[in-house]
Parts: C-alpha cells; sequence; structure tokens
C-alpha cells in the first residue's frame, strides 16, 4: 500500500467542522492548543462557535482548515500511518508541507494565519465571485472565460477532468458561467469562496506574502511534496518562498497533482479535512486513466476510525 494525502482548500469549511474529532481524541486537543498558544487565539472559537459569515472570512477558513487538517494528520500519525506524497489545493499545499515536515506546525499556523489575512485584506475592492465548471474540457473553459467582453474572469482551477473554477469580478464569472452553458457545459456553480484568487489581482498579496515566507526555514523532506503551480513534486533546488508566492496568482494544477502521484505508484488517497471534493477528483482522474485506487476521506469521528481500521491492514 502506498498511501498519498490531500488537503483540502477553501470552500469546504462549514461551522463545528471537527469537533467531535476534538472531543474524542487527546492528539487532536493538543495541535490546537499547540496552534492557539502560537498565534494568540482560540481557534476552536472560531471553528466551532463562530457565525457562518465569520468562518467564510479568507483570514478564519484558512487557519480553521490547517488546524483541523493538522488534528487529524497527528491522529493518523499516532497510529503509524504515514503517506510517501502529499498534495493540497491551494491552502491545503501548506497542509502538505507541515504534514512532510518541510514547515514545522509553529510556523505553518503562523504562516497560514496571516496568508489569511493578507489574502483578505489586500484582495481589490470590488464584487467578485468564483464558480466551477462542469463537463468541459480546460481549453473550452478558457475560451468561455476569453469571451467574457464585461470584466475580469480567468480559469484558475485545474480540479480534474471536466472541471474548471473560474475567478473574477461577479459579473464577469456570471457572464462565464452562462456562456460555458451555451458551449454545452453540464453544470455550473457558483462557489461559497468569492475572490479573485489564483490570479494577478493578487500582486500585492504575493509581495506581502513573500516577505512572510521569507522568515520560515524550510527542512528536507522523505515524503513527496506536490506543487499546485505546475503539479510536479518539489525538488531540493526549489525556491520555496518563491514559488509559494507566487502561488496566489498562478492557477492551481491539480488534476495534474494527482496524475502525479498516480504515477509515482500511490494506490491509496486520503482525504484529510473538511469535506470529500479531493475525493471525488481522484475518482475521475483514476476513471479517465482506467486505474484503480482506494480513496478514504477524514472529515469526521466516523470516517477517521473507519480510515484507520483500513489502513492499518
Amino acid at each position: 500500500m502506498k498511501i498519498g494525502y490531500m488537503f483540502p482548500g477553501q470552500g469546504t469549511q462549514f461551522v463545528g467542522m471537527g469537533k467531535d474529532i476534538y472531543d474524542n481524541y487527546e492528539e487532536a486537543r493538543k495541535i490546537y492548543n499547540i496552534i492557539d498558544s502560537k498565534l494568540g487565539e482560540s481557534i476552536e472559537d472560531i471553528t466551532f462557535n463562530s457565525s457562518e459569515d465569520s468562518l467564510n472570512e479568507t483570514k478564519n477558513t484558512q487557519i480553521a482548515i490547517y488546524s483541523m487538517s493538522m488534528a487529524i494528520l497527528e491522529i493518523l500519525k499516532s497510529n503509524g500511518i504515514m503517506p510517501v506524497a502529499a498534495a493540497g489545493l491551494s491552502l491545503g499545499e501548506y497542509s502538505a508541507l507541515t504534514c512532510a515536515g518541510v514547515i514545522n506546525i509553529d510556523d505553518g499556523a503562523d504562516i497560514v494565519r496571516k496568508r489569511g489575512t493578507i489574502m483578505q485584506e489586500l484582495a481589490p475592492s470590488g464584487n467578485w465571485a468564483m464558480a466551477a465548471i462542469i463537463g468541459l474540457e480546460d481549453k473550452i473553459v478558457e475560451e468561455a472565460c476569453n469571451k467574457v467582453n464585461l470584466g475580469f474572469v480567468r480559469a484558475v482551477n485545474y480540479n480534474c477532468p471536466g472541471q474548471v473554477v473560474v475567478s473574477g469580478e461577479k459579473e464577469a464569472v456570471l457572464m462565464a458561467m452562462d456562456i460555458a452553458k451555451d458551449m454545452g457545459a453540464r453544470k455550473v456553480v457558483e462557489l461559497k469562496t468569492a475572490g479573485p484568487f489564483h490570479t494577478e489581482k493578487l500582486q500585492l498579496a504575493s509581495e506581502e506574502l513573500k516577505e512572510e515566507l521569507a522568515k520560515i526555514s524550510f527542512m528536507p523532506s522523505n515524503i513527496s511534496v506536490i506543487k499546485n503551480i505546475n503539479g510536479e513534486s518539489y525538488t531540493e533546488n526549489d525556491d520555496m518562498v518563491e514559488i509559494l508566492s507566487k502561488h496566489v496568482i498562478s492557477p492551481v494544477k491539480f488534476r495534474k497533482s494527482i496524475e502525479t502521484m498516480l504515477e509515482m505508484g500511490v494506490d491509496t488517497f486520503v482525504e484529510i479535512g473538511p469535506g470529500k471534493t479531493l475525493s471525488g477528483f481522484v475518482k475521475k482522474v483514476c476513471k479517465e486513466k482506467e486505474m484503480e485506487a482506494m480513496i478514504l476521506n477524514i472529515d469526521d469521528l466516523k470516517t477517521l476510525e473507519e480510515a484507520i481500521e483500513k489502513l492499518k491492514m
């Protein structure tokens, strides 16, 4: 069994996520305590007790998802379950880097909190939106965006065969959704994450984030971490600061990330954090490639205990 871990990004969050795991596992509470101590605030309060609107603020969403993922990861570690590779969608790349020990949890929590705040505060003013376009090839979605003649919109997340996320000004995103439907899209869905993420509109945020990333020590790892910007593994010659700062203004190549893990021989994919969006992406990639893999998602007590049982066999 070759295990690959996957960590979700924004859009999967919900109030109370991970609370049953927190209540039942000392390892989970330990992780939240470490992060609380580092940041000087209660992530449990943000995650378990805040309003949906508050949790959906980028500065809160990112640290809440990261904390939940790290809590689950700690429980898996305590059971001797570790991957050969790790990948994350956008924010999730920081979870993957922490999983691999490339950054420690103190630095991880600190930079994720700063990243969320920077992305929220330095996003240009405007009415922004993101939407998933389902059932079209990547190039067709790009063509749909190019046909929009009212405002700014870009293809930003290449998730899996037949699914691309677009981001930009709300009016332009809505127009791109309509054009995509006319071009044969099976479904279009506006997402609950709104911002010009992974576009050049976050250039100022990228520059500010680069200054913060320069303060972090990055360590070598024997666990492969897959980069969002090109879907390939980090190498020892990579400039982590440069790559992660460009991350917020570059499209996410998650489909390629899954393909890379399959090429490495990963046959068991475990999604760690709220939702099972990434698990769905893996299923579609495997179907296209006519390959089989065990796919598990862990986002509550039941799925955690089922996964531990299967992974320890």
